[in-house]
């Protein structure tokens, strides 16, 4: 998804206070061990374009998981236009993140909402290169199955490969129709090095 220029641009970006709203200390909140910050706007054109151009190709998606769970959501064709719809609802603050895990370090799992509006999928990107940069650290997804054991997935990510999953719940088919399977997400822990990765949420916070 991103050249290693493009990885290392990112990464040289985060010492920037300017270019970011907020940093999160997962200590402190009980997240994990690492942290992680939000982009301020105007966010830069690398991120701000991929988070339109995804978008774009993810509202169909979207809008046929919300059908598939009988869900009343709808999601328009265009970020520009879900963005009013979050606005609307007092979310304004953008979501997209770079993180910083140092060994040791780790993701506990859990769900990006933050606030009534929410889209039901996201994308994480590797900005570090695994073997060299870091080990450890995979990407942890684990669904709830109702009435069932949770399953869960370890995914190795290197330098610019990322991965499309679900924020909090995806249609699975069952034997009487599709039913709604909860997920979350987080990252194992870090056995050494430092490892950087992008986040891209799509609706806005609170």
């Amino acid at each position: 998804m991103l050249r290693a220029a493009e990885c290392a641009e990112l990464i040289a970006m985060y010492p920037d206070r300017d270019r970011f709203r907020s940093r999160i200390v997962m200590e402190r909140h009980n997240y994990g061990v690492g942290e992680y910050k939000y982009f301020a706007r105007p966010m830069p054109a690398l991120v701000e374009d991929l988070r339109v151009a995804m978008y774009r190709k993810l509202a169909p998606t979207a809008n046929r998981w919300a059908e598939r769970m009988r869900s009343t959501d709808s999601y328009p064709s265009s970020l520009a236009e879900f963005l009013k719809v979050c606005a609307d609802h007092s979310q304004t603050r953008p979501t997209p993140l770079i993180l910083r895990y140092e060994s040791g370090g780790y993701n506990c799992l859990h769900q990006d909402r933050y606030g009534e509006v929410a889209f039901p999928l996201q994308f994480t990107c590797a900005l570090s290169r695994r073997g060299r940069d870091f080990e450890g650290g995979e990407l942890l997804l684990v669904e709830q199955r109702p009435r069932a054991q949770s399953r869960g997935e370890a995914i190795a990510l290197d330098a610019g490969e990322g991965i499309i999953f679900a924020n909090r719940y995806r249609p699975a088919a069952g034997a009487k129709g599709f039913h709604r399977v909860n997920m979350r997400h987080g990252v194992s822990t870090i056995k050494s090095g430092v490892r950087y990765a992008m986040g891209v949420i799509f609706h806005d916070a609170a």
